[in-house]
């Protein structure tokens, strides 16, 4: 990657969200601003190797995407009144003033909950912020709902749609108005820490730009929300998750499982602020899905030897989960627990109902986890045969080289 293709893409995951929500605001048009923006970062790919990087990258990206939209509302013969709110943005190369008081302290944060708006269904929510404000594609988002891409596409679509015809307003909401988007902004910043976590494709397994970003503002919202239990948890379980991160990965970037990780590469740090957080929100008495699955990630932390690992709590705190979230995945993980817990053979049986295996047929974890669990069992032959189907539908070159890995040593 040359110097200004890393300048672009830098600018790209720090400053596309505020681009775009600020051409929204203005033109109230979601895909003339995706338009616009994308224009924009494309221009700066040429200009910028001919003129240099700008000293503001942000700024320069701004003004050229605003021009853009002024150009094409002009050439529609459309909008007088957002021709004449364009024109009287400020200029944006010059240097910026200071940030009025708000209610909410960090500009993505704030977009997370102007987004977020009740009058859309939580998914829509959702997924239209990992789309405007977090960059994530189409394909990417998709395959955080377990959804096909044309899918997700029209889902995208139609909430834009209805955004329009609704005149839903795009503003940041007052404060007591928070709590009722909270369970949106709580699923964005999740979705954006397991993309980061465990990429959906591409050739790194982490991408720890986005688990670092989605940590940072599960900080913020629990500062801005210290009476809600799920932001909390939904911080420690981020921690918890993110304190084995420098474990996950061997020196050629391969994918080390848990039950091989190097413990003592843990951060022990990140883990005793992760269970404090935790201890904190149980506290208050509310619990809820975030966490449950920050009371899981902390009996794996808790545990200094695989062979230590409290799987029965394990499995009972997934019965728990399921009850709150009754969804395939969570299936799923309890019935690796399971197998962890009483058998491989236990494990299978649960792996094998139709709420699991019907709904997951294209998600490359239910035949890993089949396989893991045959291996256990000594069903070798089958083992592998699951671990191939696994690797055809893996998603990233590392996770395919760890299932090639895991067929070779079955002979």
């Amino acid at each position: 990657m040359t110097p200004v293709e890393d300048a672009v893409a830098r600018a790209f995951r720090e400053e596309w969200g505020q681009i775009v929500a600020t051409l929204i605001r203005v033109t109230g048009d979601w895909d003339l601003a995706e338009e616009c923006a994308q224009d924009a970062f494309t221009a700066a790919l040429d200009r910028w190797r001919r003129d240099g990087v700008p000293r503001r990258p942000g700024a320069w990206l701004t003004t050229t995407a605003r021009n853009r939209a002024t150009d094409r509302l002009r050439r529609a013969a459309l909008g007088a009144a957002k021709l004449r709110e364009l024109a009287a943005m400020p200029d944006t190369t010059a240097d910026p003033a200071e940030p009025d008081a708000d209610d909410v302290p960090d500009d993505r944060l704030r977009l997370m909950f102007t987004c977020c708006h009740p009058a859309l269904d939580l998914d829509a929510q959702v997924a239209l912020t990992l789309r405007t404000l977090a960059g994530l594609s189409a394909a990417e988002i998709a395959r955080a709902f377990l959804v096909a891409e044309p899918a997700m596409a029209k889902r995208l679509t139609r909430a834009k749609q209805k955004i329009r015809h609704a005149a839903i307003p795009y503003r940041v909401p007052p404060a007591h108005l928070l709590p009722e988007r909270l369970p949106g902004v709580l699923a964005v910043l999740y979705l954006l820490f397991n993309e980061g976590y465990s990429a959906s494709a591409g050739a790194d397994p982490i991408r720890r730009d986005l688990t670092t970003e989605a940590i940072r503002l599960a900080r913020v919202l629990d500062r801005l929300m210290p009476d809600e239990p799920e932001a909390a948890g939904l911080l420690a379980l981020m921690l918890l998750h993110d304190s084995r991160r420098d474990a996950r990965t061997d020196a050629a970037g391969d994918l080390v499982t848990l039950e091989h990780q190097d413990r003592g590469r843990w951060d022990r740090a990140a883990i005793a602020e992760g269970t404090r957080l935790l201890r904190g929100a149980l506290r208050r008495g509310r619990p809820g899905p975030y966490q449950v699955q920050a009371a899981i990630a902390a009996c794996h932390a808790e545990a200094t030897r695989p062979q230590d690992t409290d799987w029965p709590q394990i499995a009972a705190l997934y019965g728990r989960l399921a009850a709150l979230v009754p969804s395939a995945v969570v299936a799923l993980n309890r019935a690796v627990a399971v197998g962890m817990a009483d058998g491989p053979e236990a494990g299978l049986a649960l792996l094998d109902e139709p709420a699991v295996s019907g709904a997951l047929r294209a998600y490359h974890l239910l035949p890993a986890a089949r396989a893991d669990l045959l291996r256990r069992a000594g069903r070798t032959d089958e083992a592998a045969d699951a671990y191939r189907a696994a690797r055809e539908l893996a998603p990233t070159d590392a996770e395919r080289r760890h299932l090639t890995r895991m067929i070779a040593e079955l002979g």
